[in-house]
């Protein structure tokens, strides 16, 4: 059964920082790309940020410089860590695992950004 599981969201002030983690089951978790895309009230899905099979990332523009993906392909993990967050990074994020054959999404996990 797949599985993936998002923790590290939560209640942060604007310029605080949040470590999101993807824990993953039930897949080849070293065959897949993985990724974490967000969605605020009223908008769509959309990328934040992915990480290839040989850990190469890539970034929305309104991310980049501020959010690090990273993934542990031994404890079939995933994170990103967020810093210097803005209200508008206020969403539900979710992790994402994609290959050629499939894609499997978590459950989601809510950021807010406030003070």
């Amino acid at each position: 059964q797949v599985q993936l599981v998002e923790s590290g969201g939560g209640l942060v002030q604007p310029g605080g920082s949040l470590r999101l983690s993807c824990a993953a089951s039930g897949f080849m978790f070293s065959m897949y790309g993985m990724g974490w895309y967000r969605q605020a009230p009223g908008k769509q899905r959309e990328l934040v940020a992915g990480i290839t099979t040989i850990s190469r990332p890539n970034y929305a523009e309104s991310v980049e410089g501020r959010f690090t993906i990273s993934r542990d392909n031994g404890k079939k993990m995933v994170f990103l860590q967020m810093n210097s967050l803005k209200p508008e990074d206020t969403a539900v994020y979710y992790c994402n695992a994609n290959n050629y054959r499939s894609m499997y999404w978590g459950q989601g996990t809510q950021v807010t950004v406030s003070s």
